[in-house]
């Protein structure tokens, strides 16, 4: 995986006595399968927030160039693209951890288990028939609240969400995607709905990964078209 994730006391300002600091492995971004399909349309992101600009030259030709400056760069990018994810869901109500901070290497945020032991993975998890399917529609919708927010997760499976006390938590969101700056979004969604299919049918939900891929990806386009129209009307309204 990308990083390891210790258990941690908590501050006593965050409010709860246990957080989870998921601090980033060096240089594993460089390793990441498949890895110019997810950064496709990405901005490259600096861990004070701001994006590098296409006309910092200096910048721009370490990251080409592969420097050792570039490198740590693109490192740090990766991890503020899940960050900032993270912070876009979580406002959302999506069942994701709490991003509390960030700093060059590593991200502190929610931690869902107890002092002896972290939430398994749903992989993990043997599910009946009644508590699969409630899971199934939680996460369905999760995924309505990421394209609403124009984010696909882009590595989600039964590995990447997690179990505890009857509720779910995703995570890992390192390769998220943007549906707009993306070419191969759809591909990626189906993808990640299909893999979530595979675990809800072997627990006994009746559910078919490409169906629902069309029902979130017709829902997706439809809202979106929508605002598109509204924006458009506004503009038109303010220009008068």
């Amino acid at each position: 995986k990308e990083a390891n994730v210790y258990r941690c006391a908590a501050h006593p300002t965050t409010g709860v006595e246990l957080v989870a600091a998921k601090v980033y492995r060096p240089r594993m971004f460089r390793n990441l399968r498949n890895d110019k399909l997810y950064r496709e349309g990405r901005q490259i992101l600096r861990v004070e927030g701001g994006a590098v600009r296409e006309n910092d030259r200096r910048t721009m030709r370490a990251l080409d160039q592969g420097s050792a400056y570039g490198a740590e760069l693109a490192h740090t990018s990766w991890l503020m693209h899940e960050y900032r994810a993270l912070e876009t869901l979580y406002a959302a109500g999506a069942a994701v951890p709490r991003p509390i901070a960030v700093s060059e290497n590593a991200i502190l945020m929610g931690y869902a288990g107890d002092e002896a032991l972290a939430a398994p993975a749903l992989s993990d998890v043997a599910l009946d028939v009644d508590e699969a399917r409630s899971l199934y529609d939680e996460v369905v919708r999760n995924l309505h609240i990421m394209l609403h927010h124009r984010i696909i997760h882009g590595d989600l499976s039964a590995y990447n969400i997690l179990y505890w006390d009857d509720r779910l938590t995703i995570i890992d969101f390192p390769q998220v995607v943007d549906i707009g700056s993306n070419r191969q979004a759809a591909d990626i969604l189906h993808r990640d709905v299909v893999r979530v299919c595979e675990y809800f049918s072997a627990q006994g939900v009746d559910c078919d990964g490409d169906m629902l891929f069309e029902r979130l990806w017709r829902r997706y386009k439809t809202t979106s078209n929508r605002d598109d129209a509204a924006d458009a009307s506004r503009a038109e309204i303010d220009a008068e």
